[in-house]
């Protein structure tokens, strides 16, 4: 076991249970640490962004906490999401699909596989570029300019149809946010599309996506529009259950 990282977690969560600021006189005491050794956790933590000082004093951050709002908001839109990704489902004969965004990624959550002997292959806990399929897209396309930037450096052909231009992907990312949707048809797997839209937290945050996944030949103009309609219904349903505001 690291006893440094144990040392600066038991920091951490000493800070985080007392009701004011701390010196490191008092906190070395508390904990059994020598000062030097305290000061250069504390330190640490601050260069970090995970807690403050002033005047010899510390404190943690609001970084902590949205730390624990982000995986809060993880396990929450997991348990709320069944009904509507089971009703999506049925609503479609399509495999749905609810998945974060991790880095350039995307990591499938849920998944419920369409009952089509032809369907699309994914696996929960399994990973995709997230500029190449309709979850990640819909959720790239409300990140910081500096995220999308970040990952428009990283574009790499996978399929015929995959974007690799900054540019053209910025473009795509627009029109996302203006319609509410995503689409991929064939970027990430020759011959399989989706459509997916973002689900947003109780802060306004996209926290998650929601879509479904199928062959390109059963997702004619008309089905996409008609599946797009659904699964926008089924991240509003899901996102108001986080506490997000109508959007």
């Amino acid at each position: 076991m690291d006893t440094t990282f144990l040392k600066g977690m038991t920091v951490v969560e000493t800070l985080a249970g007392s009701d004011r600021t701390r010196g490191v006189a008092e906190l070395s005491r508390q904990l059994g640490f020598s000062k030097s050794n305290t000061h250069r956790l504390l330190q640490t933590l601050v260069a970090l962004g995970y807690a403050d000082t002033s005047e010899g004093r510390y404190w943690l951050t609001p970084k902590i906490w949205r730390l624990g709002v982000n995986v809060i908001e993880r396990l929450d839109v997991r348990s709320l999401a069944l009904v509507p990704i089971r009703s999506l489902a049925d609503e479609t004969h399509e495999t749905v699909h609810l998945a974060i965004l991790e880095g350039n990624e995307v990591t499938y959550l849920e998944k419920i596989d369409s009952p089509q002997p032809i369907r699309a292959y994914t696996r929960v806990g399994g990973r995709a570029p997230a500029y190449c399929v309709a979850t990640g897209k819909a959720m790239l396309a409300f990140q910081s300019e500096a995220c999308i930037a970040s990952i428009a450096n990283t574009l790499e052909k996978h399929t015929a149809n995959t974007t690799v231009d900054p540019a053209g992907l910025a473009a795509e990312l627009a029109k996302i946010r203006e319609q509410g949707y995503a689409i991929n048809l064939g970027e990430w797997r020759t011959g399989v599309g989706g459509v997916a839209a973002p689900i947003f937290g109780a802060h306004g945050d996209v926290v998650a996506a929601v879509g479904i996944s199928g062959p390109v030949e059963r997702l004619t103009e008309n089905e996409i529009v008609k599946f797009a309609s659904l699964v926008c219904s089924a991240a509003k349903t899901i996102s108001t259950s986080l506490g997000a505001s109508n959007r």
